[in-house]
């Protein structure tokens, strides 16, 4: 007996299927193909795939930024900032607003 899937499962079966591929290649092609995606308004893996004549996806892209923290990571923002390093939501709004500033050149 199989039971059956529930309805907002049954698209999942091909992204189940599919495999990540890496590709280790010379910095000059990193470069290349980040430079192209950013230009392009592409994930670097989108660009990739149209490089490849694959299809791409045509949903939204978020844009946001992304960096991993470590506790101690945050024990330092936090220093920085004044805050404690469990203060995470209020590190999160001065980082952005550092890159913010950044992007602003101040």
């Amino acid at each position: 007996m199989t039971a059956q899937k529930p309805a907002r499962w049954q698209g999942s079966d091909a992204a189940l299927r599919a495999v990540q591929m890496a590709f280790d290649v010379e910095a000059a092609v990193l470069d290349a193909v980040r430079r192209a995606a950013f230009e392009n308004n592409l994930s670097n893996s989108d660009q990739i795939r149209r490089l490849l004549g694959l299809k791409v996806s045509c949903r939204p892209k978020r844009p946001r930024l992304t960096v991993t923290l470590a506790p101690e990571d945050y024990e330092t923002l936090g220093k920085r900032y004044g805050l404690g390093a469990g203060e995470r939501l209020a590190i999160k709004e001065r980082v952005t607003q550092d890159l913010i500033d950044f992007a602003r050149g101040e």
